[in-house]
């Protein structure tokens, strides 16, 4: 049985500029349902970034609509579109964001500190329990000015999971990390994907990281370009379509099965 759609993005387009006008993203129309790892790839200037704060409500699309969940983000004002974002989705960004003075277990109550008021004794013990699981335990109280870039990236992912997002959206979140550590967040935010069937949408300039994916859409100059599921077709197949300079445009960012079959034309 198919997932219900979590995203649906319709005909959205992003210009920025007034007096000398420049177009990030054309017409991105797509659907993302429930439970889905999506990575997008593209090269810099592709509008990854752009498409992913757009998705996550950080930024107004010029024209077009955006529905998480069946409600329009454009009909919202800029303080329930806040009240959005804290509790329904969680962000690990390129750069972490986190607050120096304070610890890194206070970095990732803020959210939930934010949100609902001071965190009770459950709570922080959850968020222990998220540093374990990146591998901090022992950094709880050190101030993140102490930490290493790959430390705080870690908090940053423990930052993102404490209020159980229904849709986690991330910007290179292995990007500060080494091999071994990155492999390991990546093992953790699936295993929470799968365990709370969480939508996670990936932003990623590596193709090693993209094909653990469900699905993976590649933006080229703003437009959607390709997309590919490598579960399905195989890791080996996959990495040709990606290799490959060709686009194919027709259907891209709809799922398999809302596609119009072969000869039914």
């Amino acid at each position: 049985m198919d997932e219900p759609v979590l995203v649906a993005l319709q005909k959205v387009n992003k210009v920025y500029g007034v007096a000398v006008k420049y177009q990030v993203l054309f017409d991105i129309t797509m659907t993302v349902p429930r439970g889905q790892f999506l990575a997008l790839i593209g090269p810099s200037g592709s509008g990854k970034t752009t498409l992913l704060n757009i998705i996550g409500a950080l930024d107004r699309p010029t024209s077009g609509r955006v529905l998480i969940e069946g409600q329009d983000l454009g009909k919202l004002s800029d303080e329930a579109l806040a009240r959005f974002r804290n509790r329904f989705l969680g962000f690990i960004f390129q750069f972490h964001y986190l607050l120096p003075e304070f610890n890194a277990l206070e970095n990732v109550l803020i959210p939930y500190w934010i949100g609902s008021g001071k965190p009770g004794k459950e709570v922080a013990e959850k968020a222990m329990y998220l540093l374990e699981r990146v591998g901090l335990k022992d950094a709880a109280r050190k101030r993140i000015t102490l930490l290493s870039g790959g430390q705080q990236q870690r908090v940053a992912i423990a930052r993102a999971l404490l209020n159980d997002p229904q849709l986690i959206l991330a910007d290179e979140p292995t990007g500060a990390l080494d091999t071994k550590t990155g492999e390991q967040v990546l093992e953790l935010l699936d295993e929470i994907r799968q365990q709370s069937n969480t939508t996670m949408i990936m932003v990623t300039h590596n193709r090693d990281v993209a094909l653990k994916a469900d699905r993976i859409i590649e933006l080229i100059d703003g437009k959607l370009c390709k997309e590919v599921y490598p579960q399905r077709v195989g890791l080996k197949e996959a990495m040709e379509i990606l290799e490959s300079h060709a686009c194919n445009l027709d259907d891209v960012g709809e799922e398999p099965s809302s596609r119009t079959q072969p000869g039914s034309r």
